[in-house]
């Protein structure tokens, strides 16, 4: 019988020019274990209509899982010719069981086995993403222990703004994380639909029971539409996206992070475990791991692009366009995760310099929406106090001193409410005291939100 599995109607060779061209073994054997539990589910879906004999589902089970050991161990021979992870699994079934080998492909197509194994991999990915992203969010979790108290400028434009406790700060990247697991588990729900028993295009005429599979194989649903499954790559192209937004959360970190460690910033100091040096430099201690969690974002986002490219003319139903999608995901699966288990590691380990914060934390106004704050609260308009106050700011700047170095004579010149209260709302620690709605910086809704991300995260540190 011809090598190849659709050579029957060939009566010449393939070119090995286009076997290397149309292979694509050398980078989908990372589905080898996917595949293999699909067909032994598949299998044993074929005994329970009677398809299969149970003595030859067991033939088959054990011929796929010492093909599993051997693809585990490094010792098995893929080889191109047979294009893919598929038919190279297949093709060492046979020789190892004869004709019942032969058999396992009842019902089925390479396009929905391809796309159940793509799923079942995802899926797995997805777990195991959240897993590292809850490994992140519990590193600034953990962090507010040891920060609590610690007061930091918050920045819009990149100038100095209001001041933020430090926990503050840590909580809106677990917040951001959050919401990237929430994307995946709800990207989950639909890759979690099973392909398999669609066939190629338009189903089969063998009596299959397809909810038997997913069941077995822990789908939450069938694919509806035969067509629809052949040519689906939405669920791949969502993953991507979530991915994505991952990507683009860690790099906005890293490049804060890494302003943050510069000696014009010197808010930080980045573990040099996860630093490097220069070649010609030898003071240097570059914060390499940040920088490149920047640049590998560029990566993602390529290949969420090339993901979209890719489907935006293929027709119903499945073309080889389609096996281009899995090194695209791969490679943003192996980034992202990469940049997970890393960032954890340099936001566990960073020190904040509390002597360079404090001694510039009153520099740049950062009490002076409090300070507008107050006026409001004795009545005069948001609009008339925001103009008074900066009048305020603008002769403080002249003088070269903050706000709260302001005389009283000088507040009572801008607005008569601007009594000796003032003095109680000045400066970024009365500030930070004088925050009240849900969701600020105050101190004690910070200490809510702290107690209850240690609830849900289960930190080490409560």
């Amino acid at each position: 019988m011809s090598q190849k599995p659709w050579g029957g109607v060939f009566d010449g060779a393939t070119d090995p020019r286009v076997e290397k061209f149309t292979e694509s073994v050398s980078f989908d054997h990372r589905l080898y274990t996917q595949d293999i539990r699909g067909s032994i589910a598949h299998a044993q879906m074929l005994s329970e209509v009677g398809v299969l004999t149970r003595e030859e589902v067991k033939l088959i089970e054990t011929g796929l899982e010492e093909i599993r050991a051997e693809i585990a161990s490094g010792t098995f021979p893929f080889r191109q010719d047979l294009e893919d992870v598929h038919m190279n699994i297949e093709r060492a079934l046979v020789e190892r069981i004869g004709d019942v080998g032969r058999k396992l492909h009842t019902g089925r197509s390479r396009n929905d086995q391809v796309s159940t194994d793509f799923r079942l991999w995802i899926r797995d990915s997805i777990d195991q993403i959240d897993i590292l992203l809850i490994d992140l969010q519990r590193s600034f979790v953990d962090r507010c222990s040891r920060d609590e108290g610690v007061i930091l400028p918050g920045y819009t434009h990149l100038q100095r703004a209001q001041p933020v406790l430090a926990n503050h700060y840590w909580l809106a990247y677990c917040e951001k994380y959050e919401r990237d697991r929430a994307r995946l588990a709800d990207c989950r729900r639909r890759v979690n639909q099973l392909p398999l028993g669609t066939a190629a295009l338009a189903g089969t005429s063998i009596a299959i029971d397809r909810q038997l599979v997913a069941d077995k194989l822990g789908f939450e649903g069938l694919v509806a539409n035969s067509m629809d499954s052949s040519s689906d790559r939405d669920f791949a192209i969502e993953f991507a996206f979530a991915l994505t937004l991952i990507a683009e959360h860690l790099s906005t970190w890293a490049e804060e992070w890494i302003l943050w460690s510069t000696c014009e910033f010197s808010f930080l100091r980045v573990p040099q475990a996860y630093c490097t040096g220069s070649s010609i430099m030898p003071q240097k201690i570059n914060p390499d791991v940040l920088e490149l969690t920047r640049g590998k974002t560029a990566r993602v986002v390529g290949n969420l692009q090339a993901l979209l490219v890719l489907v935006k003319g293929l027709p119903l139903a499945y073309n080889r366009d389609l096996q281009e999608d899995k090194e695209r995901v791969f490679d943003s699966v192996d980034t992202v995760s990469a940049c997970l288990e890393l960032a954890a590691a340099v936001v566990a380990g960073a020190e904040l310099n509390r002597e360079a914060i404090s001694s510039r934390l009153e520099h740049g106004y950062l009490d002076a929406t409090t300070l507008m704050e107050f006026l409001i609260g004795e009545g005069v308009p948001q609009r008339s106090a925001h103009e008074i106050i900066g009048r305020l700011v603008g002769s403080a700047m002249k003088q070269g001193v903050p706000l709260a170095k302001l005389s009283l004579d000088e507040f009572q010149l801008a607005h008569a409410a601007l009594n000796e209260e003032v003095f109680e709302v000045l400066g970024v620690e009365h500030a930070i005291s004088a925050f009240k709605s849900v969701g600020s910086t105050s101190p004690e809704r910070v200490s809510e939100q702290v107690a209850l991300w240690r609830e849900r995260l289960g930190s080490v540190n409560n």
